[in-house]
């Protein structure tokens, strides 16, 4: 029987990047996000052409009633849950200093980056102790999303920053929780990625690959970059390290003299 990932945030950017890579590796998907079904339609074509079922929940993630209808779907889709991915997140509206930033951006940053996927994970995670308890071959996984933003501070974003610094908490937490039912947690902190995210700067951040020192590989990332990192963990192919933050940047956070 196929193995099950649900990717928060699938239909598009680094969430279809992971899916493309799960699709190939043989699993079945469930998507979610905050669209309407007829947004992701190519995404889902994609990847049903690439041999996966695939499931799309529309929901926020922010909404218990909605993580719950998600949950519920995909068991009587699927009847099982083997692989988590944490990866819907939001920037802020604004960038807004620090000094002057609003707590209306603060609280539904929050809600969607940290509150969602750690409730989200709460109610996966007992769903895959239930499985590890009724079989005990059964592996599962969950894959947190994060960004360099949990340690590169960014002041005209602070509330992102910090969103993504207690993402980086909560993979700590449900890897220690969940280390005697082996259920590896992992997070991924990605860098520049080239999506619907970093459209906006896009001239910024080629100036600053093309022109600086900032990264060790001059080149923008591509949600492939994430995908292929993902579709290891899920595999299991990154035994004996639950816990980690695995940062895929460039080299961005690489310290250099």
């Amino acid at each position: 029987m196929k193995k099950v990932a649900l990717v928060t945030g699938g239909g598009r950017g680094i969430g279809l990047g992971i899916c493309e890579k799960l699709a190939a590796d043989g699993f079945n998907l469930v998507l979610s996000g905050r669209s309407d079904a007829s947004k992701v339609a190519d995404s889902v074509a994609k990847l049903e052409a690439m041999g996966a079922e695939v499931l799309y929940c529309s929901g926020d993630v922010a909404s218990a009633e909605d993580r719950a209808a998600m949950l519920a779907e995909i068991k009587a889709r699927f009847g099982r849950l083997d692989v988590l991915v944490n990866n819907a997140g939001v920037a802020p509206k604004v960038r807004a200093d620090i000094l002057e930033a609003d707590e209306e951006s603060f609280e539904w940053i929050m809600k969607i980056n940290l509150q969602g996927p750690y409730f989200l994970t709460q109610a996966c995670a007992n769903w895959m102790v239930e499985q590890k308890k009724a079989d005990d071959s059964f592996g599962g996984c969950i894959i947190n999303v994060g960004s360099i933003s949990a340690t590169v501070v960014s002041p005209n974003r602070g509330d992102y920053c910090i969103s993504k610094a207690g993402l980086g908490m909560m993979s700590s937490l449900f890897a220690a929780r969940l280390g005697e039912f082996a259920i590896p947690v992992y997070e991924i902190r990605p860098g520049i990625i080239k999506t619907d995210m970093t459209a906006g700067v896009t001239e910024k951040y080629d100036n600053l690959i093309n022109n600086t020192e900032l990264l060790v590989e001059k080149r923008w990332g591509v949600p492939e970059d994430i995908g292929k990192l993902a579709a290891a963990m899920a595999r299991g192919d990154m035994p004996y390290a639950s816990g980690q933050a695995i940062y895929v940047d460039g080299g961005l956070t690489l310290p250099r003299l």
